[in-house]
């Protein structure tokens, strides 16, 4: 024991002790960072160049495994976080490319989302709105609203009813075209809700911004609630009530007279349809 206490007490012991302690750190320090950098890992690539905008199906990725070394940047390291994703609308990936974070957005995050759940023959209405007339913002996508609209007429008897019923809220923006109930610690006030019209509501809608005289006010109401005119003089009236009064009013407009004709032609087709249906079903 006393050898021994006598062999650590020892200057030079110690300092041979302490160099092979560091040259031991050393040594596993060095095998520690080769393994890393030569350890392989599974990447994905895309198999061809992929266009902006364009869904990532299983088909357009591939696998390999590369060093870990090789890799810089953060990228997606599962594969079923990469199909069904998005290429960013800015963003074309070159065959070959990794599918880096900042590469793919999910459907609701591109711009011009809101355009590919239309259905063939109708088209999207842009409406403002903000958080009183979106109910506390309570109007999401795939809620479905009835559209009503009060007027003044010009013997000044003020009229209301439901223009449009059953539609289909398709997104909710804030005035700087992001979504508002997209998933974020980001706090968004909505400024434009979203919805698709067949081409005859379309036009009729769209006449109102024509008719300058009638104090003409659009409210958006969730089909679960009743709408509250807030107006005891007000008078409610049918849906084809307020289609003849528009189309009267446009009829009117000496430089609308080619809207005024789409729309009555729009109409009649629409009206067509209807019928063929109905006698299709019977």
């Amino acid at each position: 024991m006393k050898g021994l206490n006598k062999f650590l007490k020892n200057k030079n012991t110690v300092t041979i002790l302490g160099i092979l302690v560091c040259v031991l750190i050393l040594y596993i320090g060095y095998n520690m960072r080769i393994n890393q950098k030569t350890t392989l890992v599974t990447v994905y690539y895309a198999k061809e160049t992929i266009q902006p905008k364009t869904k990532i199906l299983e088909e357009m990725v591939g696998s390999t495994q590369v060093p870990a070394s090789f890799i810089k940047g953060a990228y997606y390291k599962n594969y079923n976080d990469i199909v069904g994703k998005y290429s960013n609308y800015n963003t074309m990936i070159a065959e070959g490319s990794l599918f880096y974070n900042d590469l793919l957005v999910e459907e609701a995050s591109l711009p011009d989302a809101v355009f590919y759940d239309v259905n063939e023959g109708e088209r999207v209405v842009s409406f403002p709105v903000d958080t009183v007339t979106t109910y506390g913002n309570s109007m999401m996508p795939g809620n479905i609203v009835d559209i009503y609209v009060k007027l003044v007429q010009d013997d000044g008897k003020i009229v209301y009813g439901e223009f449009f019923e059953n539609i289909e809220v398709l997104a909710v923006k804030d005035d700087s075209g992001k979504n508002v109930f997209e998933a974020t610690d980001e706090e968004r006030t909505p400024a434009y809700l979203y919805f698709s019209l067949e081409e005859a509501k379309y036009l009729l809608f769209s006449s109102l911004n024509y008719i300058e005289d009638n104090e003409i006010e659009v409210v958006l109401v969730p089909n679960t609630m009743e709408f509250d005119v807030e107006d005891p003089t007000a008078t409610e009236v049918t849906s084809e009530y307020l289609y003849d009064f528009v189309l009267k009013k446009i009829e009117q407009i000496d430089d609308q007279k080619e809207l005024y004709n789409e729309l009555v032609n729009e109409m009649e087709q629409q009206a067509l349809e209807k019928k063929q249906k109905e006698k299709d079903n019977d």
